[in-house]
């Protein structure tokens, strides 16, 4: 069957569409933003991931490694990550689960047995299930298996997504989408380019498209203090989103400080590690200023 990676199956979600819903994170990502939250979706290949303070010194993943990549002395347990092939056999032993691999393979009808389990709770909430990532697009083909296996059931479909990936796919898809979380950075391309690595002209031209179609849209604008939060930035954000034809909302999110730690398990360099998350006076403010153009702004 067709199958793809997994890197977390999040249930009884309130927060990623209406009602309660299943969020099925698909890893992979073209961008890499510096404020991401979930940095272990942006490579489409499973990851290792430490815990230091769970260790309890056993040396068993010492043992186990072939790649010679773990190391042991009287006061701390190092890994050699350029060594590390990440087959994940020092996993299965550490019991005190300071290893984990994030990512899994799992077919799509692995992940909708799991999605069906909480069907109960979508049919008294009106939920379902939402795919988010990472970027769900970087999986096409197995997000088209999800979707449309999802629709045979007839559970609720949010997709969770940056908009980075060809029209094609987008069309293809958006008959089994019933909403479209769509994520919006930056207007300005440099900017965008700037924080992110990519250039948004995909992106603004898909959910414009996306909009001429009648499609249901929420914007998620994460508000990030330093990158978006300018006068000029939410200015060209709120234009945007009065010039679609058809948009259901915008939902302006704080930035959460998540990731950070996220970045030391995975060895990798946190980008902006010391910028803080706007308060909820500032976040009210920009709801207010983007309401008081006319747009719907979903309570906070």
């Amino acid at each position: 069957m067709l199958s793809g990676i997994v890197f977390d199956i999040k249930k009884f979600s309130i927060h990623d569409g209406p009602g309660i819903r299943t969020t099925v994170f698909l890893k992979g990502c073209p961008l890499h933003c510096w404020w991401c939250h979930n940095p272990e979706g942006q490579l489409l290949a499973p990851e290792l991931i430490l815990r230091p303070g769970r260790c309890i010194g056993c040396q068993a993943c010492v043992a186990v490694c072939k790649q010679g990549a773990i190391a042991s002395d009287e006061c701390d347990m190092t890994t050699d990550r350029r060594r590390c092939t990440r087959c994940g056999a020092c996993v299965e032993v550490c019991y005190a689960e300071a290893r984990e691999m994030v990512g899994r393979e799992m077919t799509v009808g692995e992940v909708v047995d799991e999605i069906l389990r909480d069907a109960p709770f979508y049919d008294t909430s009106e939920g379902g299930v939402t795919f988010s990532g990472g970027e769900p697009l970087s999986q096409p083909d197995f997000l088209r298996g999800l979707l449309a296996a999802c629709r045979r059931e007839g559970v609720h479909t949010c997709l969770d997504t940056c908009g980075f990936g060809p029209w094609t796919v987008l069309d293809e898809l958006r008959e089994d989408v019933d909403l479209f979380l769509y994520d919006l950075k930056l207007v300005d391309d440099q900017r965008h380019r700037e924080v992110t690595g990519v250039s948004n002209e995909r992106i603004l031209a898909n959910l414009r498209a996306l909009s001429q179609h009648g499609e249901h849209i929420l914007l998620r604008v994460p508000l990030i203090p330093g990158i978006n939060e300018d006068e000029s930035s939410l200015r060209a954000i709120g234009t945007l989103a009065l010039s679609l034809p058809a948009l259901d909302g915008i939902d302006v999110l704080p930035y959460h400080e998540i990731g950070r730690d996220k970045y030391e398990r995975l060895g990798k360099h946190c980008p902006m590690p010391e910028i803080q998350p706007p308060g909820p006076e500032r976040i009210e403010e920009v709801r207010e200023r983007l309401r008081s153009r006319g747009l719907n702004v979903m309570p906070g």
